[in-house]
C-alpha cells in the first residue's frame, strides 16, 4: 500500500467527497464534434483517467455563449440544453469508478478568433490577449449582465447532467481574467480601473451560477494568481482583489500566467516540479479556504510533502495525466517506477491543439485517446523482430513488439540505451527529459522476450543469426554539418586544439564548463531549439553571448511556451541577437556571418554550429541488400528516417503494430 498518506486522505467540499487529493486540470482535447457534443474519443479519454483512479476531474472548457464565447471549433458547449444528455452520459461513465467530475464553464472573450466565430471578439477593452490575435469590442453594461446570466443557465445545466461541481475560468486570458487584469481592462467605468471595480464581472458571474446551483453545490475558480507579465497583476495584487469575488467560491484552483507569458501557463521542462505551490499557500492563509495547486508535479514525493506541510489540499495535474492516465494508481500501490512522467515538452498537449488543431495527442503516450488496450492483442504464430537503435523510437517499437508476444533483439552500438534524449538530459534545464528513457529502459528490462545486445554493430550477419521476419531501423540523427568553408577543417582536429564546437560536443563537456564565464564570448550559429539550448545553458554562467539565425525569427520548431521562455531569456540576459544571418566561412576563434548584406566578423572564445540534425543510416543499405529479397520486411523509423520531434519517432515505433498486422501476425483489429 502507498506510502503517501496525505495524497490518499479524502476531501470534502460541500456536497462533494474526494477519494483523493489528486485533481485532473481542464485539459482541452480539441475532439468534442462541431456542434459542440461529446464524442466517443472524448468520452474514452476521460474514462482513462478516472479508472486510472484520479479523485476529480475537472472538464476541459464548455461554451457558456457561442460562438461570441467560442475558443475553437471542436470545443465543448453548454449553452443549450440538447447538450445535457452526452454531458450526463459523461459523468455516468466516470461516476463508475468513484471519480467526482466538474465541468469548466467559459467564456473566450478576446481570445476568441473570428477565424472560427465569423464575428468580432468581445472583451473588457478593446486589447488584444495576443500579439497576433484579434482586436476585441468592449463590451457594455448590458452584455455584461446577458453574459454573467449565461453563465448561471450553464451552471444549471451542469448540475442537470450530474456534475458534482463546476468551475468557472478565470484566468490565462479569457473573459473573466480580461476584466480582473489590467493587462486587459483600460475601462473607466465602474467594470474598470480599481481592484473592486475589475472584479465586478467575476463576482456577477459567481453570484449568477451561487443562484442557479444552490447553497451547497460546490463552486471551483481557476485563478490566475500571479500573471507574471510586466503590467499584469502580481500576487499582492490578486491577494488584494480576490476579496471582492471570493464569497462564493468554495475551493480555488491556482494557477500561474498569461496569454502573453504561455511559458508560466503551460510550465516549460526547466520550471521545478511544485514550482507555484507558494502561490497557492498564500491565498488559503489569507481566505481560509481549501486550494489546488498545479504546476509541473511529476514526483509523488512532492505532492506529498505540498499536501502535508500544507501549502495546498489538493494537487492538480493536467499534462502528468495525459502522459500516464494510471498515475495515482501506480503511485498508490507501489509501481512508482512503472509511472510514464511527462516531460513538459507541450507539444502533443498545447501545439497540437491550440495551434494546429488538432486532437489532443501526448508525445510519450502514443495511446491517446485508446489507451494501452494492445498489450490484449497476441501474436498468433512466432514472430521475430529485431530493432537496431535503441533511442525512444527504437525502444518503443522493441517493447510495443515484445508486448504483443513477439521474440524481440534490441541492438545498440553503444553502451547506454536512451539515445539522443538520453544524451540531452545531462544539460541542466533538460533533466526532466531523461524522465522517458528512463521509464522506457524500465520497460524493457521487464520483459522476458526482448533481448537487449549493447555495444555491438548491427551488420548483416549479426543480424542474420537472429532469424528475423522485419528488421526496425531505429539509428537516429547526428548534428547536421554543412560544407561550409572551415567548419569540416577545424571540426577535424581534437577538441582541446579548436574553439567551435557541434551540440554533442557541448553535451560530452556538460561538468567541465566553469559557473563563471562573465569574462568569455559565447557565439552560437542556428536559432532554432539545439542553439536556443545552447544560448540557455551559457546564460546561466553569465557568458557574453550572440546568437545568429538564417530565417526571420528564432525557435520556428518550438513549442509556443518555450519559444516565448527563450525569447524572455535572451532578453533578461541581453543576448546579441541576429536573424536573417547566413553562416559563410569558419575560422578558429571567427564566425563570418552576412547579416543584412553586411559581413560580420564574430570573434568567440566558444563558438558552436547548431543547425539541426539529420538521418543517420549506417547499416541500412547493407541490410537491404542482405534482407529485402528473403521475405524479411525492414521499417526504417524516427529521425533516421527524417529528423523530426520525439512524438513522430515514439508514434512510429508504436506503429510496429501495423505492420505486425499487415504481414498476418497479428490479428486484425475488429472495428
Amino acid at each position: 500500500m502507498t506510502q503517501y498518506r496525505q495524497i490518499f486522505k479524502p476531501l470534502t467540499v460541500k456536497s462533494m467527497t474526494l477519494k483523493n487529493r489528486i485533481v485532473m486540470t481542464p485539459v482541452a482535447t480539441n475532439c468534442a464534434d462541431h456542434s459542440g457534443d461529446v464524442t466517443p474519443s472524448q468520452m474514452k479519454f476521460y474514462e482513462l483517467r478516472a479508472k486510472g483512479g484520479t479523485g476529480l476531474i475537472i472538464v476541459e472548457c464548455a461554451s457558456v455563449y457561442s460562438p461570441q464565447g467560442a475558443l475553437r471549433a471542436n470545443q465543448l458547449r453548454i449553452d443549450h440544453d440538447n447538450y445535457v444528455s452526452k454531458l450526463f452520459k459523461l459523468c455516468e461513465t466516470l461516476h463508475k469508478y468513484g471519480t467526482k467530475v466538474a465541468l469548466t464553464l467559459n467564456h473566450a472573450g478576446a481570445s476568441a478568433q473570428s477565424s472560427v466565430t465569423n464575428i468580432q471578439p468581445v472583451s473588457a477593452s478593446d486589447l488584444r490577449t495576443s500579439p497576433d490575435g484579434d482586436v476585441p469590442r468592449p463590451l457594455d453594461k448590458a452584455e455584461i449582465e446577458k453574459i454573467a446570466k449565461k453563465y448561471g443557465e450553464a451552471a444549471h445545466r451542469a448540475v442537470m447532467a450530474g456534475f458534482d461541481a463546476v468551475e468557472i475560468e478565470a484566468g490565462h486570458g479569457f473573459l473573466i481574467n480580461q476584466f480582473l487584469s489590467p493587462l486587459f481592462n483600460d475601462r473607466t467605468d465602474e467594470f474598470g480601473g480599481s481592484p473592486e471595480n475589475r472584479a465586478r464581472f467575476a463576482n456577477m458571474v459567481l453570484k449568477e451560477i451561487r443562484n442557479a446551483v444552490g447553497p451547497g453545490f460546490p463552486i471551483i475558480a481557476r485563478i490566475s494568481a500571479d500573471e507574471l507579465t510586466p503590467g499584469g497583476n502580481t500576487l499582492e495584487d490578486t491577494l488584494e482583489q480576490l476579496q471582492y469575488y471570493i464569497d462564493e467560491i468554495d475551493l480555488i484552483d491556482v494557477s500561474a500566467g498569461s496569454s502573453v507569458a504561455l511559458q508560466y501557463v503551460s510550465d516549460v521542462d526547466y520550471l521545478p516540479d511544485g514550482w507555484r505551490s507558494f502561490m497557492a499557500q498564500a491565498i488559503k492563509e489569507k481566505f481560509g479556504k481549501p486550494v489546488i495547486t498545479s504546476g509541473n508535479v511529476r514526483d509523488p514525493h512532492v505532492a506529498e510533502d505540498i499536501i502535508e506541510t500544507g501549502k495546498a489540499d489538493c494537487i492538480g495535474m493536467g499534462r502528468g495525466l495525459i502522459a500516464d492516465p494510471n498515475w495515482v494508481t501506480k503511485v498508490q500501490f507501489g509501481d512508482e517506477s512503472d509511472v510514464r512522467k511527462c516531460i513538459s515538452c507541450n507539444i502533443g498537449c498545447v501545439v497540437s491543439r491550440n495551434f494546429d488543431n488538432q486532437p489532443i495527442r501526448c508525445t510519450i503516450n502514443p495511446a491517446i485517446p485508446d489507451g494501452d488496450e494492445y498489450k490484449e492483442r497476441k501474436v498468433k504464430e512466432n514472430c521475430n523482430v529485431v530493432v537496431i537503435g535503441a533511442g525512444v523510437a527504437g525502444l518503443e517499437a522493441a517493447c510495443t513488439a515484445a508486448e504483443v508476444g513477439c521474440n524481440v533483439v534490441l541492438i545498440e552500438k553503444t553502451k547506454t540505451l536512451g539515445g539522443i534524449a538520453e544524451r540531452i538530459s545531462v544539460m541542466p534545464n533538460k533533466k526532466r527529459l531523461g524522465d522517458f528513457p528512463e521509464y522506457m529502459i524500465h520497460r524493457a528490462m521487464k520483459l522476458k522476450n526482448l533481448f537487449i545486445c549493447k555495444g555491438m554493430e548491427a551488420n548483416a550477419d549479426f543480424v542474420e543469426g537472429f532469424k528475423p521476419d522485419i528488421i526496425v531501423n531505429a539509428t537516429g540523427s547526428n548534428p547536421l554539418l554543412p560544407d561550409i568553408p572551415g567548419l569540416h577543417e577545424i571540426l577535424a582536429k581534437p577538441k582541446s586544439e579548436r574553439s567551435v564546437y557541434s551540440i554533442f560536443d557541448l553535451i560530452d563537456d556538460v561538468p567541465n564548463y566553469p559557473d563563471d564565464m562573465s569574462d568569455k564570448k559565447v557565439v552560437v550559429i542556428g536559432g532554432g531549439n539545439v542553439g536556443l539550448d545552447v544560448v540557455e545553458f551559457f546564460t546561466t554562467k553569465k557568458a557574453d553571448i550572440t546568437i545568429c539565425e538564417r530565417q526571420s525569427h528564432f525557435g520556428v520548431d518550438l513549442d509556443p511556451a518555450t519559444r516565448s521562455a527563450s525569447y524572455a531569456l535572451m532578453e533578461e540576459y541581453g543576448v546579441h541577437q541576429y536573424t536573417s544571418a547566413d553562416l559563410l566561412r569558419v575560422e578558429d576563434h571567427k564566425f563570418i556571418v552576412r547579416n543584412n548584406y553586411r559581413d560580420l566578423e564574430m570573434d568567440f572564445d566558444y563558438g558552436f554550429v547548431c543547425l539541426g540534425m539529420q538521418a543517420t543510416t549506417p547499416q541500412l543499405d547493407e541490410l537491404t541488400e542482405a534482407f529485402a529479397y528473403k521475405g524479411v520486411e525492414i521499417v526504417n523509423i524516427g529521425d533516421s528516417a527524417r529528423t523530426r520531434r520525439m512524438i513522430d519517432g515514439v508514434r512510429e515505433g508504436r506503429n510496429i503494430l501495423n505492420v505486425l498486422e499487415r504481414r498476418g501476425f497479428l490479428p486484425t483489429l475488429k472495428q
